[in-house]
């Protein structure tokens, strides 16, 4: 009588668990590192890596689902000659401020990640990857499938897919952890979620770059030379209209990336 493989009892042979586990702590090695570059949590930097964002992935449709327009992120990434004179004015009105040192920063102070603050069905990243991607391939779920970054971080262009969602993340323009330690660690807990979902604080940007900016401030951390006087113009916008100050280098690097315009 032939005995049955171990496949055929169902038990999963050694070298497949082997191979399960090492998945698992390359996945949480990535997470770890992604959340002390960025400043986000472990769950949350995991969840990025996978693409997991509060949407599921039912029937695929076109891109008309709910979420900002890509003419709003034209817009942005081309301002005008008027807009860049009122930037330079209004980083003159910003106050000087030396950031807090590092170590109270907890990502949960800014709520849960990605959630739907416009009540339009759609997560904050998904709105955002429709927003910034280009040809954008949308699920009826609000679940961006794939589509073209223009990365504004290198200047390279970038095909991105839900199954390979770490090429692309995310990024506060102004970091969450930055903005505690120059005085969001003082607002309220509403003020704090809309700011980590404000979509005029969010790029879609290459993945390396942005673990290479971490929490940088634009005195330790620029773009490519393309993209430095958007870069520019929608920090001082972001961080004027939230009352925060900025530190000195930081003021002198935005000085630098206008002098681009």
């Amino acid at each position: 009588m032939n005995r049955p493989s171990r496949r055929e009892t169902g038990v999963p042979s050694w070298r497949r668990l082997t191979g399960l586990v090492a998945s698992v702590v390359v996945l949480l090695v990535l997470a770890a590192l992604t959340s002390a570059l960025t400043g986000k949590d472990l769950f949350e930097a995991a969840g990025d890596l996978l693409g997991r964002d509060g949407s599921s992935g039912s029937s695929s449709t076109g891109s008309g689902a709910g979420g900002a327009s890509p003419e709003a992120s034209d817009a942005r990434w081309n301002p005008s000659g008027q807009e860049v004179t009122e930037a330079r004015e209004r980083l003159a009105e910003i106050e000087i401020a030396e950031p807090r040192p590092r170590g109270d920063y907890e990502r949960k102070e800014f709520g849960s990640s990605w959630i739907d603050t416009d009540k339009n069905g759609c997560s904050t990243r998904n709105d955002v990857l429709r927003r910034d991607l280009e040809d954008a391939r949308v699920n009826a779920d609000c679940k961006v499938l794939e589509g073209t970054l223009e990365d504004p971080y290198t200047g390279k262009t970038i095909e991105f897919s839900a199954d390979k969602p770490q090429a692309v993340q995310v990024d506060h323009l102004v970091p969450l952890s930055l903005a505690w330690r120059m005085g969001a660690s003082e607002w309220d807990r509403d003020k704090r979620v809309q700011f980590a979902n404000d979509p005029d604080n969010l790029f879609a940007s290459d993945g390396p770059a942005n673990m290479q900016k971490g929490d940088a401030g634009p005195g330790e951390w620029k773009p490519y030379e393309g993209f430095q006087c958007s870069y520019a113009v929608s920090y001082v916008d972001v961080t004027l209209d939230y009352g925060l100050p900025i530190a000195r280098e930081d003021k002198a690097g935005l000085e630098e990336m206008l002098g681009t315009c």
